[in-house]
């Protein structure tokens, strides 16, 4: 029986969902996630305990542990288990990314610069600490700019600035926001600096796509209908197919082929963003994993409906049938938005949400009682709403109408002294 390696931040429920279509298709499954090394497998689950912050010692670990469990494929879920996964791969002879093309697509900095030096188009961009003082940046931004972390994800921390004032308020927030204990206990690299760049006007495209040793295969072009255009950049709406005209997504498939070329990445998932103006389609992000969250939901292939979850895992392990191609109905999915920060009280309209017609399936990931951040310092959503019609009007309509009848009541956290420190958190905290 094949055994799947399944690398992720902590087990949330995308783990869960390939770990359950593994078990599905007969596969043994074994985790390596960033959990407690010193607890006894609490879990039960027989996880290698890591430290994606340190990925070649959490890759000779895995190593370890694969002469007893012998891997034949991995998946990397998030972007923080990409580079060791990539270590992994190398010392067990698995077909995935190198390292270095891992690690091209890990930083927003390196990314711009890889873009820029294979020709492709890119926004004028430019790097600097955190404790550089401000009158030395200031002449270098050009308006509106787009400020951003150069390691976070889901949009957490990208703010747009239109002026001198909005973009010392971006910078002051970001800062907090990367000093706040919950990213330094990330120890991620490049937490003091920050990519400044032009904001790029146009529509946003997201795309799913598979490599094989080299050989690109798109299952999915998502429309972002809502118009992002800031201060932040919460995502919200995908969906698939694409309304945009064959021509440009044609355009969108040939920047994508030679974004992943430059990169270097050349086997595995990968989930790519664009703008897409009058100049063309603009590589915002290319990376080596699978859609976050549970919108994979939205996707389905074959004749028999699979899973992307199903098609990934057969690709991981070499088995046939990852070349189906997605359904032709369409499909979508809402990340729902969170309206402020504060403490999730209660959730009404979930049965008239699940009612309204096209409508799927509605899941509320968000849990009562906890406290969830409003972007930019947010990185999470209230839940997800998924629809399946026949065209992509209706799935839009539909993801707005049930979202329509969701009413989420989010109080105030009161503040309260840090127990070492007796200071009170700063805003967004």
């Amino acid at each position: 029986m094949s055994r799947l390696l399944i690398l992720a931040s902590k087990l949330g429920y995308q783990t869960r969902s390939f770990a359950e279509a593994a078990r599905a298709l007969g596969v043994n499954v074994t985790f390596a996630s960033d959990r407690c090394h010193q607890l006894e497998d609490p879990w039960v689950d027989g996880a290698i305990a890591v430290h994606f912050d340190r990925p070649e010692e959490s890759a000779r670990r895995i190593v370890a542990e694969s002469l007893v469990r012998p891997v034949d494929g991995l998946i990397a879920l998030g972007d923080r288990p990409t580079t060791t996964a990539a270590f992994a791969a190398r010392a067990l002879a698995i077909p995935y990314n190198s390292v270095e093309a891992v690690e091209n697509c890990r930083s927003k900095l390196r990314q711009r610069e890889v873009l820029r030096d294979a020709k492709l188009p890119v926004p004028g961009f430019f790097f600097c600490g955190l404790d550089k003082k401000m009158e030395r940046i200031l002449p270098r931004v050009q308006y509106p700019c787009i400020v951003k972390p150069l390691r976070l994800a889901a949009s957490q921390g990208v703010i747009r600035a239109n002026n001198p004032e909005e973009f010392q308020a971006a910078v002051a927030r970001i800062r907090s926001l990367l000093e706040s204990a919950e990213i330094k206990a990330t120890r991620e690299p490049e937490l003091d600096r920050i990519l400044v760049e032009r904001y790029l006007p146009g529509q946003e495209v997201a795309v799913e796509a598979l490599l094989t040793r080299g050989n690109l295969r798109v299952l999915a072009f998502f429309d972002k209908p809502d118009p992002l255009e800031g201060p932040y950049f919460e995502e919200s709406i995908y969906v698939t197919p694409s309304r945009l005209p064959v021509e440009t997504k044609q355009r969108i498939l040939d920047s994508l082929e030679a974004a992943v070329k430059a990169m270097g990445l050349t086997h595995g998932p990968v989930h790519a963003e664009f703008r897409v103006n009058e100049q063309g389609p603009w590589v915002l992000e290319v990376a080596p994993r699978p859609i976050g969250g549970l919108c994979a939901r939205a996707l389905r292939f074959g004749p028999r409906h699979i899973s992307l979850e199903e098609l990934l895992i057969r690709h991981a392990l070499g088995m046939e049938g990852s070349d189906q191609v997605r359904e032709t109905e369409a499909s979508g999915v809402m990340m729902i938005p969170v309206p402020k920060s504060g403490v999730l009280e209660r959730v009404e309209g979930e049965e008239q949400a699940r009612a309204t017609p096209g409508v799927t399936d509605v899941v509320i990931t968000a849990r009562l009682h906890d406290f969830i951040a409003a972007w930019p310092e947010g990185s999470s959503y209230l839940g997800f709403i998924f629809t399946r019609m026949q065209s992509p009007v209706e799935v839009e309509n539909a993801l707005r109408a049930a979202h329509g009848q969701l009413k989420f009541e989010i109080v105030e956290r009161l503040p309260v002294e840090h127990p070492a420190s007796g200071k009170l958190p700063a805003a967004g905290d």
